[in-house]
């Protein structure tokens, strides 16, 4: 019955019950039997056909009760009191579907804001097609007020762009060329030409709404465990109200008590919760991958963060070139070759210095090796290069002169992370590059401690100087610096083993491993990569560590809403059925109530929907940000 219908049945059997207290007053009683039978039979029929098909699927539903309720009281001659249920029924049910949308409203708000149509570039001049026609390669022009149809690269113009769809910030982003768009975005201001890079399924909108469809459709422990009790519930209930007919010889006692222990609002406390709590998630760039994990995030009490990307912003800067033989500009530029064929962003922010530094990247690595926390080996113009931190030259077996030694440790007590640069095995400079703490990154912090979080460590790959400067500034508890994948894969498992319920904050990229073994996995968003969209338990799309405490509160708020519902639910039954029994409760008015807490319970699941927390997730800015090594 969809809600169409549920809202004209309502009315015909609401009109047909106003007729006969219309006949009741002109004291026609045959006429208006006639009527509440007919008004029974119109709104019965409905409820029946859908109790005989969950019977189909050996499933005991609450229609399957009313049915055979409302058969009883035509029997026994009660036909205000079926005629009263079967409307109650039909037009709760009505009011419950047309509440419990609010719930999707976010989810309905993505989908409303997927791009139809895009302007492409061709030879023949620019025309207009279906944003699904698009294919990688196709170029795309948009102008102020136009949503952005595919993903893809500026190649020409600026604008200022509301990625609220991706990143839950209302705030526009400034775009030039080089850097990156995605679809279901908007163009507040400017002109910009995109180099389309993904299209339909594969843009990281579609994949936001894939995921938040199936987190919405997914079930937490608590809701598997209601479901399994209702298919119990539900028969049981058929028998009690059989042994309450033979023990009192009341079919009316009896049939009121079918009616009034519908486990209806029980069966829905959790779900509906789930659903708004998961929808406030989406609205706010905070992607939760279904109900099992706003479960264990709610529980977490241990947060272990990545440094690079998650603590600092993960764009670091090149602060000093030591070359010790040699030109700096050549000891930059040789390296550059090398960590071209490099995705971390360490060795990419020594490509941009030298870039920027108009230096000639001319010559291809060859036989790159890439050494996961280390950094990596290559050959360019036959001379062998191994480039990145103290444990990869003394695995190679190259020595670090004291001097070198002394030099580095002072610019990573700076706050610099010292990468070593050796050629045919011996050492010729060291690259300085420092990064910056999110601005943000405190007031997180503090906010998770007021949320119950008992320890905040630090994982990094990062040198320990540079990592304990970083702890410390941010009051962190303990910093474990210089780790390799496997070597937080090994701390997550150790503190899961001492009962902590541990959550894993890094980039999606080199953290996945740890963040796959974490009760929780968050990643920071980083525009979607692939690997962040697979990997983690929670996603963060704006990288916004705000983001994150406001998604520990949700959890907890969402949890607590469940329960709340829950108990209420339990609770109006046992004082519905105490009614029954002291014969305070009847047959429609013990319906009235029942639906009536149907609605209670969704209308407290909907307040999740507007949930900011205590603090906001917009809170004012309070600690400025230093400068500390990538």
């Amino acid at each position: 019955m969809n809600r169409i219908n549920n809202f004209h049945i309502a009315m015909v059997t609401g009109s047909l019950l106003l007729a006969a207290m219309v006949l009741h007053w002109l004291a026609l009683t045959d006429a208006k039997h006639a009527v509440l039978i007919a008004s029974t039979l119109v709104a019965g029929y409905f409820i029946a056909i859908k109790a005989f098909k969950s019977l189909r699927m050996k499933a005991f539903s609450i229609e399957l009760l009313v049915t055979i309720a409302v058969v009883g009281a035509l029997i026994i001659g009660e036909y205000v009191e079926a005629a009263a249920v079967t409307f109650l029924f039909i037009f709760g049910a009505y009011l419950e579907t047309r509440t419990l949308e609010k719930t999707r409203s976010s989810l309905r708000a993505l989908i409303d804001m997927t791009p139809i149509e895009a302007t492409v570039i061709r030879a023949e001049g620019n025309i207009k097609v279906p944003a699904e026609d698009l294919i990688k390669g196709d170029r795309i022009l948009i102008h102020s007020g136009e949503k952005i149809a595919a993903d893809g690269k500026i190649i020409s113009g600026r604008a200022t762009i509301v990625e609220a769809a991706i990143t839950g910030e209302s705030v526009p982003a400034a775009k030039a060329e080089g850097d990156h768009v995605f679809s279901g975005t908007i163009i507040d201001n400017g002109y910009i030409e995109v180099l389309v890079e993904r299209v339909g399924d594969d843009t990281t909108f579609a994949k936001i709404i894939e995921l938040v469809e199936d987190a919405q459709e997914s079930k937490t422990k608590t809701q598997k465990f209601l479901d399994r009790f209702a298919n119990i519930y539900t028969p049981s209930i058929v028998v009690l109200s059989v042994l309450v007919y033979v023990f009192s010889s009341n079919v009316e006692l009896a049939l009121t008590f079918l009616v009034i222990a519908c486990p209806g609002a029980l069966v829905i406390s959790a779900p509906v919760s789930m659903v708004a709590g998961i929808g406030n998630g989406a609205r706010n760039g905070v992607l939760i991958k279904g109900g099992e994990i706003m479960e264990k995030l709610a529980k977490v009490n241990l947060v272990l963060f990545d440094k690079t990307g998650t603590l600092t912003k993960g764009r670091p800067t090149v602060t000093e070139v030591m070359a010790w033989t040699g030109d700096e500009n050549e000891l930059l530029r040789l390296a550059a070759q090398v960590e071209v064929a490099s995705e971390h962003h360490l060795g990419q922010t020594i490509v941009s210095e030298a870039r920027q530094r108009s230096l000639a990247l001319t010559d291809k690595p060859e036989d790159a090796d890439i050494i996961k926390g280390n950094g990596m080996t290559a050959v360019v113009a036959g001379q062998r290069f191994v480039i990145g931190n103290r444990k990869l030259m003394r695995a190679e077996g190259i020595d670090i002169a004291p001097q070198q030694e002394a030099h580095a440790i002072a610019r990573e007590k700076a706050g610099n992370t010292a990468i070593f640069v050796a050629i045919d095995g011996a050492i010729k400079g060291l690259i300085s590059i420092a990064d910056q703490i999110k601005p943000e990154a405190k007031r997180a912090i503090a906010q998770l401690r007021a949320q119950g979080v008992e320890k905040i460590f630090m994982l990094t790959g990062d040198n320990r100087h540079t990592a304990q400067l970083v702890g410390d500034e941010l009051g962190l508890d303990a910093v474990h610096a210089e780790l390799l994948p496997e070597d937080k894969v090994s701390w997550v498992k150790q503190l899961k083993a001492q009962g902590y319920r541990v959550a894993m904050v890094g980039d999606g990229i080199n953290d996945a491993p740890a963040l796959a073994t974490a009760d929780v996995g968050l990643a920071m968003g980083t525009g979607g990569a692939d690997i962040t969209m697979e990997t983690a338990d929670v996603v963060l799309m704006s990288d916004n560590l705000d983001h994150f405490a406001h998604a520990h509160a949700l959890a907890k708020a969402t949890v607590g809403n469940m329960l709340q519902n829950t108990f209420f639910a339990v609770g109006t039954v046992i004082i519905l059925l105490v009614g029954v029994v002291l014969g305070k409760v009847f047959l429609a008015s013990g319906m009235l109530i029942h639906e009536i807490s149907v609605l209670l319970v969704i209308l407290n699941a909907v307040r999740l929907i507007r949930y900011k927390g205590k603090h906001g997730i917009r809170a004012k800015l309070v600690n400025p940000a230093l400068n500390i090594g990538g």
